[in-house]
């Protein structure tokens, strides 16, 4: 795959020219590099120890999802070895150096949208913080001479299909995380489900521990 250069390079030189300015360079030096891997870390190590018991799923999630992001993107740039823009085209400058060889698709964009999403599903306040930083991480990458747009384009969508994926594993209320019988003759009604004596803790992303069949009483 050698990309897409009449569609791309005009950005993408343009982008890579923006980030010959010291503060430019700087900046996104600096969002590139916390994107490695350390701003990620952070997150869910503070979401861990701060979040409760609701704060260790989600960096539990996040961190699920990252392994599966990792392997999946080192699989598609072993397969599709895409040059970095910097190694075809003369007027692109590499302005840090690249983790790996390959270019498509962005890991970094792809671990930055897909902890971005799943985090924000647990705990929505966040997108104040993580989006912005995401779409940085995402941008750095063009300006930094490392990747077309279109690996970042690219990236984006596989990184929020990812954790779209994971969500839908955990389900659209969240986690059941156990389940036992109300031997106190409490009943819950479960919707289509036929009534019974039991009651159920539920962990949503989108609140905290709840009653999963309706509050009994």
């Amino acid at each position: 795959m050698t990309g897409l250069p009449a569609v791309e390079m005009p950005l993408c030189l343009a982008l890579n020219r923006w980030g010959a300015k010291s503060v430019v360079h700087g900046f996104f030096a600096t969002i590139s590099r916390l994107g490695d891997g350390m701003f990620w870390y952070a997150t869910m190590l503070a979401l861990a120890l701060s979040g409760g018991e609701r704060g260790a799923l989600a960096a539990l999630h996040m961190a699920l999802t990252g392994l599966a992001a990792l392997g999946l993107y080192r699989a598609m740039k072993g397969r599709i070895r895409r040059p970095r823009p910097s190694e075809v085209h003369a007027g692109v400058v590499a302005r840090i150096a690249p983790l790996d060889r390959f270019s498509f698709p962005s890991g970094h964009t792809l671990h930055a949208v897909a902890f971005t999403v799943v985090a924000c599903a647990w705990f929505p306040s966040l997108a104040i913080l993580l989006v912005p930083f995401a779409a940085a991480v995402a941008l750095s990458r063009v300006v930094l001479g490392l990747h077309y747009p279109s690996d970042v384009l690219a990236a984006t969508a596989i990184g929020a299909l990812l954790a779209a994926a994971s969500l839908s594993v955990v389900g659209a209320g969240g986690v059941d995380i156990l389940e036992v019988n109300d031997r106190g003759g409490k009943r819950a009604n479960c919707g289509n489900r036929h009534e019974r004596e039991c009651f159920k803790i539920h962990i949503a992303p989108s609140c905290a521990t709840t009653v999963a069949c309706n509050t009994l009483s």
